[in-house]
């Protein structure tokens, strides 16, 4: 812009994308530049982050020889009702000020996205969230541009076009030569394949109904609790898990990229499970989700994968109690005053703890514990959330003959885990989903359970004193069991197995 035409309006418009969870809605930034006083204002609902943009702005395109427009400049972020947050906007703020003033050619700004946040020197510096506005681009003409540091992230993807650039001067040139984008949906490196997991599972010692549980649990992804003293392997049979889970799906493993994209994190091994293991002081936002951004928390950043709690009863109550909803629902919602996101959480729940607070069984006469304590202790677990747990089984203290033993145990994990692995794709190709993840009345209604199973399926209700979730939860492991056995209906063998893992008797831990 010359001296002659310094004081005429000027316009220019860009596109970027906005972060809501896990969607990317598209935001149109329209920059105005007129006469009058200097003066900058940033419009459509920004949060802090987003007005200070103005000054890593100014700073990257002074630092670049460029000429910053003088006047007042009006930034507008389209549309205005959608908060705005981050600093993902300042290299669209950036290009529609350099556009508006003639300083990049804006003829093929439309066929351009721009997602980056700005160094006071021009560096595009990394910015969450890249693979969801990835994904979110419906337009097969469409380049979205990213920072050089999310080039890991974009070559997830080849059906886009993504370009990857590492400084503003950059995408200068890009602009001025749109014909060549280089790195364009293409995957300049191999994804990083899943580290062998350690074989745990074959050093488990004895547990074989521990064992056969975790084999029934990871074959149709049921919730699992372990209960017993320390040391009889409850953690080594929880991280054994590994051991037996397929790797994800190309499909699964991109929704599970893209989660942790919009967290901000960078997943080692592309295809592995998601393997998410919080300390027990972890808070309310850190385990559903929160944060001045609603960033997605360990549920669902366990999407497709493993939520292992450890000594449960140490977790706060109010933070155990919302994994009641995603249990259910398979979801995290955050709410917000003027929004709301929903992330994907549709994990395998696996919780160990002992017994009382000093790790023995009252009853037993080898704990300090009185039996108040106890039932304190474990009421920190509420009935409701231990209602959703699939399967509870009681791991007793290991005989000495057994840990005294030098031999290996005898555990092929390679055929179970291969087992697991058939299992589930029958579920699958049967009814689209795993059982575990079938509604409790379909999986009644659908379940080939033979007339003597269904009759002591019936007398457990009042044995067992089952909830109406508890009896469609014991039909849905009893027909993984059925699975696993290869029979084409569940008998009575299959039922007494599921009931067995539901036998835990709470009052008597606590000496009633």
């Amino acid at each position: 812009m010359d001296a002659s035409t310094e004081n005429k309006p000027a316009n220019a418009a860009v596109r970027t994308r906005a972060q809501l969870g896990m969607a990317a809605p598209k935001v149109t930034v329209e920059a105005h530049v007129g006469g009058g006083l200097p003066r900058f204002n940033l419009v459509g609902l920004p949060e802090t982050a987003v007005r200070e943009a103005r000054d890593r702005v100014r700073s990257a395109i002074e630092n670049n020889q460029l000429r910053f427009p003088q006047g007042r400049v009006v930034v507008n972020l389209a549309p205005a009702d959608l908060a705005k947050q981050g600093g993902r906007f300042d290299l669209a703020i950036a290009i529609s000020l350099l556009a508006a003033t003639n300083q990049v050619p804006a003829q093929h700004l439309h066929r351009f996205e721009f997602l980056a946040e700005l160094g006071l020197y021009g560096t595009l510096r990394h910015t969450r969230g890249v693979l969801p506005a990835a994904l979110a681009m419906n337009d097969e003409n469409a380049i979205l541009v990213v920072p050089e540091a999310n080039r890991a992230e974009a070559a997830l993807i080849s059906s886009r076009a993504v370009v990857p650039c590492a400084h503003l001067t950059d995408v200068l040139a890009l602009l001025a030569d749109p014909s060549k984008p280089q790195g364009a949906g293409a995957r300049t490196s191999p994804r990083p394949e899943p580290k062998a997991a350690v074989d745990l599972l074959s050093l488990v010692k004895g547990q074989r109904t521990a064992k056969r549980a975790l084999q029934v649990a990871a074959a149709g992804g049921h919730h699992f609790l372990m209960v017993g003293p320390p040391g009889v392997g409850k953690t080594m049979l929880a991280r054994s898990l590994l051991n037996l889970l397929p790797k994800l799906t190309e499909s699964q493993a991109l929704e599970v990229a893209a989660i942790y994209s919009s967290a901000g994190l960078m997943r080692d091994a592309y295809e592995a499970i998601p393997w998410r293991d919080p300390h027990h002081s972890a808070t309310a936002p850190a385990i559903i989700g929160g944060g001045g951004q609603a960033s997605p928390g360990e549920a669902a950043l366990a999407h497709h994968g493993v939520l292992f709690l450890d000594e449960m009863p140490h977790f706060q109550p109010r933070v155990l109690n919302l994994l009641r909803e995603p249990l259910e629902s398979q979801q995290a919602s955050i709410a917000r005053a003027n929004y709301r996101v929903t992330y994907p959480a549709n994990f395998q729940l696996i919780a160990a703890m002992n017994p009382c607070p000093a790790g023995r069984v009252c009853v037993q006469g080898a704990c300090r514990c009185q039996p108040r304590h106890v039932q304190a202790y474990q009421a920190r677990i509420s009935g409701p959330l231990l209602d959703r747990i699939d399967m509870q089984l009681w791991l007793p203290s290991l005989p000495k003959e057994v840990l005294a033993e030098r031999g290996e145990p005898a555990t092929d994990t390679a055929a179970q885990a291969a087992a697991v692995a058939a299992v589930r794709q029958r579920q699958v190709a049967r009814q689209g989903v795993l059982n575990s993840q079938l509604p409790g009345p379909i999986a009644a209604k659908q379940a080939p359970i033979d007339s003597a199973a269904q009759a002591l399926l019936t007398e457990a209700i009042d044995t067992y004193r089952l909830s109406g979730r508890s009896y469609h939860k014991i039909i849905k492991v009893a027909w993984t069991i059925s699975d696993l056995n290869q029979t084409e209906a569940i008998g009575v063998q299959e039922v007494a197995e599921a009931l067995s893992y539901r036998a835990i008797d709470w009052d008597k831990m606590v000496g009633r």
